[in-house]
């Protein structure tokens, strides 16, 4: 699935759900080490756990964050599943 992402360094969110369980998560832009960090610990995570753990999360002064768009995209992708 893709998710354009507001607010935030970040172009794109590209990432697959099996079965509710986040696979594959890759990130265009934002700051590489930690977009590439939060995709590898939410690897294998059910979608629901990381929705609950990155939601809300900030950065800086903006009221978004990379991960809190993750946790969006998440949300619309089961919502349309």
């Amino acid at each position: 699935m893709h998710y354009t992402p507001s607010g935030v360094c970040s172009r794109g969110i590209d990432f697959e759900l099996e079965n509710g369980i986040v696979k594959d998560v890759r990130f265009t832009g934002g700051c590489s080490g930690n977009t590439q960090g939060v995709a590898a610990l939410i690897q294998g995570m059910p979608a629901e756990e990381a929705i609950r753990r990155l939601k809300g999360l900030k950065c800086g002064y903006r009221p978004t964050s990379c991960p809190d768009q993750l946790a969006k995209a998440l949300e619309a992708a089961l919502v349309s599943q």
